[in-house]
C-alpha cells in the first residue's frame, strides 16, 4: 500500500475541516490531562475515595497512554493514520462516558485506563494527518494552526476543569468529551484523506508494547501501596523490574523494536531524555499536588484553583516561539540549565502557599517563575532531542521523550506522596496534608537541579553554524509536543546527522 499525496491546500474547506478536526481530537486528550487533576478532591470526597484512588485516577490514565503512545503511531502508519485516529477518538470517547457514570472508584480507574488507550491511539494521528493530507507549502502553517489552538486548550483546560467542578459536578470533566468526539468522527470520515507509511514494514513489537505497560502498571501499583507492607507490593515491584529488564532484552533482540536501542548512540539524545525524566517528573508531582494545596488547605474552590494555573501555560504560549528562537541562537545548554533552576525556584516559591494564602502575593509569584522556566525548557527541549537523531527518525525519537516524560510524570504521582509521608487520608486533613506538601516541593526541586546539572554535564551547544531542529510554539505541562516528520516544516533546515556509536571490538 501507498500513501496518498492529496496535496489539499490549507486554505480550501476541506483543508480547514482537516485542521479542525485534529486540533478538535488531541484537545480532547490535552483538556483531559489537565482537567482532571482540579477535580480530584470532589471525586474522593462523591466516592469516599482515599489518596490512593486519587492517585491512581491520574494514573491508570498514565499508565496505557505512556506505556501505549508508540504503539499508536505504529498502528496508523501501518493501518492507517485516520482509521487508527478515529478509532482512538471512539475509544477515548467511550472510556470518558464510562468515567462519567462510574458509580465507584473501581470503575472509575478501569475507565481511566480506557481513555488512556485511546489517548495513546489518537494523540500521535494527530499531527501525522497534518502531514499526510495537506500540501507541503502550507504544512507550517497548518502545524502552527494546532499548536496554537492547542495551546489555548492548555491554557484554559484547568478554568474549564474547575468551572465545570464547581457548576453541574465533577463527572461533566468526562462527558464533556462525548459531544467532542460525536463531532470530531464524522467531520475525520468525511473531509479527511486515509494515508499510510509506504517504508511501514516487519512485525509489529506485541511483546515490547505488553512488557513497557505491564511494567509501568507494577511499578506504580508498588509504590501506591507501599504503606500497606503487604507481601503483594514486594511481588508486584519484582515483576516490574523484571518485565522492565525483559523490556529491553526483547528490544534490543528483536528486528524491528518498539524503542531501537541503537537510537541511544547518540549520547546527546540519551542525555535530553535523562533530562526530560527529571524535569517532567518534577511537573508531574507539581501539578498533581498543587491544586489538591490550593482546595485542601488555601480553600479554593475548584474553579479558582483551576484559574490559578492560567499564568503557566499563558506564558508558554505568549513567550515559547521567542524561547525558541533563542534556543537555536545559543545553542540547548544555557536554555536546558537555566530553565529547570527556575522552576525549582518556582517550586520552593510554592512553599509560601498555606492556609488563606494570598493569592498575589503568594501563589501568583510562584507560578509566574514556574511558568518562565518551562517557557525557556520546553521548546529546545524538545528540539535538541530532534537535532539529535537522523532526520528519518525524528517522529521515533519524538515519541520516545514523550512516553519518557509521561512515564516520569506517572511514577513521581505514585512515589511522591510515598516520599513525602501522605498517609490515605491526608487529603481530608488540611494540616497535615500541608506539612507534606513542603516536604513534596523539596523532592520536586531537588528533581529539578537535579535536571539542570545534567544538562549542564551532558548537553553540549552545536558548533558554530551547525544546523538546529525548530520548535516552535510548546505549552504543554504534562509532556513535551509530538513533533511531526520531517518535511512538515518546509522552511525547517535540515538537521545534523547522529553522533556515530563509538567503536568496539570483542563482546557485545
Amino acid at each position: 500500500m501507498t500513501s496518498p499525496a492529496p496535496g489539499i491546500p490549507l486554505g480550501s474547506a476541506r483543508g480547514r475541516w482537516i485542521v479542525f478536526t485534529t486540533v478538535l481530537g488531541s484537545g480532547m486528550a490535552l483538556l483531559d490531562s489537565t482537567v482532571v487533576n482540579v477535580a480530584l478532591p470532589r471525586i474522593g470526597r462523591d466516592l469516599g475515595a482515599d489518596l490512593a484512588v486519587l492517585q491512581w485516577t491520574v494514573n491508570a490514565y498514565l499508565v496505557t497512554l505512556a506505556g501505549l503512545i508508540l504503539v499508536g503511531g505504529a498502528l496508523g502508519d501501518r493501518y492507517g493514520r485516520r482509521r487508527i485516529f478515529v478509532l482512538g477518538v471512539v475509544w477515548f470517547a467511550a472510556g470518558s462516558l464510562l468515567c462519567g457514570i462510574a458509580p465507584n472508584a473501581g470503575v472509575l480507574i478501569a475507565a481511566r485506563a480506557l481513555q488512556g488507550i485511546g489517548g495513546a491511539l489518537l494523540t500521535p494521528g494527530s499531527l501525522a494527518l497534518i502531514q499526510g493530507s495537506i500540501r507541503p507549502d502550507d504544512r507550517a502553517r497548518a502545524v502552527g494552526l494546532w499548536s496554537g489552538f492547542g495551546g489555548v486548550g492548555a491554557a484554559v483546560g484547568p478554568f474549564l476543569g474547575g468551572w465545570l467542578v464547581d457548576g453541574p459536578g465533577w463527572r461533566w470533566v468526562f462527558l464533556l468529551n462525548v459531544p467532542l468526539a460525536a463531532l470530531c468522527v464524522p467531520v475525520a470520515l468525511r473531509h479527511v484523506p486515509e494515508s499510510r507509511d509506504p517504508m511501514a514494514r516487519g512485525h509489529f513489537d506485541v511483546a515490547g508494547a505488553v512488557l513497557g505497560a505491564a511494567s509501568l502498571a507494577l511499578i506504580t501499583y508498588a509504590l501506591i501501596e507501599a504503606r500497606s507492607g503487604a507481601l503483594s507490593v514486594t511481588v508486584a515491584a519484582v515483576c516490574g523490574l523484571l518485565l522492565g529488564a525483559a523490556f529491553v532484552l526483547v528490544e534490543r533482540r528483536r528486528a524491528d523494536p518498539m524503542v531501537p536501542p541503537d537510537i541511544f548512540a547518540s549520547r546527546q539524545f540519551t542525555a535530553v531524555n535523562l533530562v526530560t525524566l527529571c524535569v517532567y517528573a518534577a511537573f508531574g508531582g507539581f501539578f498533581f499536588l498543587v491544586v489538591l494545596q490550593l482546595q485542601v488547605v488555601s480553600g479554593y474552590s475548584a474553579l479558582g484553583a483551576g484559574a490559578a494555573l492560567l499564568p503557566t501555560t499563558a506564558l508558554m504560549l505568549l513567550l515559547s516561539a521567542r524561547a525558541a528562537a533563542l534556543g537555536e541562537r545559543i545553542g540547548p545548554r544555557i536554555p536546558l540549565t537555566v530553565g529547570p533552576l527556575l522552576c525549582a525556584a518556582g517550586t520552593l516559591l510554592m512553599l509560601r502557599v498555606g492556609p488563606d494564602a494570598s493569592y498575589v502575593r503568594d501563589v501568583l509569584p510562584a507560578l509566574v517563575v514556574m511558568g518562565a522556566g518551562m517557557t525557556a525548557l520546553v521548546a529546545p527541549l524538545t528540539a535538541t532531542v530532534l537535532a539529535s537523531v537522523d532526520p528519518g527518525r525524528a517522529g521515533l525519537a519524538s515519541g520516545i521523550n514523550n512516553a519518557a516524560a509521561r512515564a516520569a510524570g506517572l511514577l513521581a504521582v505514585a512515589a511522591l506522596p510515598l516520599l513525602a509521608g501522605m498517609g490515605p487520608d491526608a487529603y481530608l486533613a488540611p494540616g497535615a496534608f500541608d506539612a507534606a506538601f513542603g516536604r513534596s516541593m523539596l523532592w520536586c526541586a531537588g528533581a529539578l537541579v537535579a535536571g539542570a546539572a545534567l544538562a549542564w554535564a551532558t548537553v553540549r551547544t552545536p558548533a558554530p553554524g551547525a544546523p538546529h531542529a525548530r520548535c516552535r510554539t510548546q505549552c504543554p505541562v504534562c509532556a513535551p509536543p509530538l513533533e511531526p516528520p520531517p518535511g512538515a516544516c518546509p522552511d525547517a533546515p535540515p538537521r545534523p546527522s547522529p553522533e556515530p556509536p563509538p567503536t568496539r571490538s570483542g563482546g557485545a
